[in-house]
């Protein structure tokens, strides 16, 4: 996803959530940190998002996701990169879904696992992500039917419990 998609996801993400009702303190510094983010400045919107993230905020959590992936403003790593994808995606964050199965495609920050991948990737595309819907029929052609069918089920009890524990 290019820069300029990212920021028109994250800005229709915050004012759909702003008008669903949360305050404007909860989600204080975070156009700040998107402001700060588009003009490279790397620190001050690791600064605004960290302690948003920390509180819980999914668009947070997945921009430091992103931040880590990439290594801007702060060391490059994958495994931080999924902690924070993982916690925006158990919030039903769908970019953060969409990460974590190429994380898990990829082996990246977690060990490679095509049912996974298909997993986080058929939620996301239960959600309409075009990308997901995309990446999960190729993830498919290189599994078994016997994969496919176990991702099937992962994708059922995962939404069942809410992302929880996914």
């Amino acid at each position: 996803m290019n820069l300029s998609r990212l920021r028109k996801l994250i800005l229709v993400v915050v004012v759909v959530t702003l008008g669903l009702g949360a305050s404007q303190s909860a989600w204080g510094g975070f156009k700040e940190g998107l402001d700060a983010y588009d003009r490279n400045d790397y620190a001050t919107a690791l600064k605004e998002w960290t302690p948003l993230a920390e509180q819980g905020h999914p668009v947070a959590q997945n921009n430091l996701g992103m931040m880590y992936r990439r290594g801007v403003g702060v060391p490059q790593d994958d495994e931080t990169a999924v902690k924070w994808w993982k916690l925006a995606a158990k919030q039903g964050h769908v970019s953060a879904q969409f990460e974590l199965g190429v994380s898990c495609a990829n082996g990246q920050g977690v060990k490679q696992d095509n049912v996974y991948a298909h997993m986080w990737w058929n939620i996301a595309a239960s959600s309409g992500h075009k990308g997901a819907v995309k990446n999960r029929d190729i993830v498919a052609k290189r599994m078994t039917p016997a994969d496919i069918s176990a991702a099937r089920k992962l994708t059922r009890e995962c939404i069942r419990k809410q992302y929880k524990g996914c």
